[in-house]
């Protein structure tokens, strides 16, 4: 059927004659009524009744013309529902995230996001694995990826969001937790490290020994970790250092000690399909480079 059919039931009820709803509708009258008579001859039942000189609806119509006010309610939903799509104010965005992301300035900007746009339906995954984001982002898991070290890939495309000193989070009894101003690059050597186990982070391994390779330095390896929150209690245990973003600070974990780590920086990244169409994905990057 179609749907300009049942506007004209509609204007026909709520004006009480075809004349009117004609003028209404800007239709000729005759055209109306024809619209009117084919419908009750396609469903073989009478939907008004003449009182006077107006039309009421029989039961049959009553039924007609209710459903038909819940059918043009529906679309005018759907279609509302259909722009706001289209300008990227609903529907759903995953977002996986890393912990540095999260205990930085990440968690304001989710939550200026919640605020701008609260018909979308926002789903969080924190994840230890740069390497995994990626590749989240590349098989659909996920629509984007707030992350320090993202995949090179040209199906993927990038732009850096946040830059941060990378610190060096110390036993606070240790010697090197008590000097003044940044730790050298040269303190890698002075203290056994607890790192991500390379198979969990193998770019945040990988970092960490490019580090120690500028500084001409051997790591000793204290201890592995497969969470930033384990990393830190095996750091105030006394195992070692740990390098990290400096926004883990946060957690504030006691019986360590932070330092940022000189002459280095890292920078978390957005990371999204390059072929991505997505309003909402390109409106949620506009928030976070407005926040960044």
């Amino acid at each position: 059927m179609d749907l300009r059919i049942l506007g004209y039931l509609i204007a026909i009820a709520e004006e009480g004659s075809i004349s009117a709803a004609a003028r209404r509708l800007h239709l000729t009258q005759p055209t109306l009524t024809r619209q009117l008579r084919d419908l009750e001859r396609r469903l073989d039942v009478a939907l008004f009744t003449r009182e006077g000189r107006g039309l009421t609806p029989t039961s049959a119509g009553r039924v007609l013309v209710d459903r038909a006010r819940s059918v043009q309610a529906e679309m005018r939903t759907a279609l509302d529902e259909v722009r706001l799509a289209a300008q990227g104010l609903t529907g759903r965005l995953t977002v996986t995230f890393s912990g540095s992301g999260i205990n930085g300035p990440l968690g304001e900007a989710l939550g200026r996001v919640r605020r701008e746009l609260p018909r979308v339906d926002l789903r969080l995954e924190e994840s230890f694995n740069d390497a995994e984001m990626s590749d989240g982002v590349l098989d659909g898991r996920y629509d984007i990826a707030v992350q320090r070290l993202p995949r090179r890939d040209a199906r993927l495309a990038t732009a850096p969001w946040w830059r941060e000193p990378l610190t060096l989070f110390l036993p606070a009894a240790h010697p090197l937790a008590h000097a003044a101003g940044p730790a050298p690059l040269a303190s890698l050597g002075q203290i056994p490290l607890v790192i991500w186990p390379r198979e969990v982070s193998p770019h945040s391994y990988d970092e960490i020994h490019d580090l120690c390779l500028r500084a001409g330095v051997t790591p000793r390896i204290g201890a592995e970790g497969r969470t930033v929150q384990t990393l830190l209690a095996l750091v105030a245990a006394g195992f070692g250092a740990a390098v990290l973003a400096d926004s883990h600070r946060a957690l504030r974990r006691v019986r360590v000690a932070a330092r940022p780590l000189a002459e280095t920086s890292t920078t978390l990244h957005l990371v999204w399909r390059a072929e991505d169409p997505s309003p909402l994905v390109k409106r949620f990057r506009a928030i976070l480079a407005d926040s960044g």
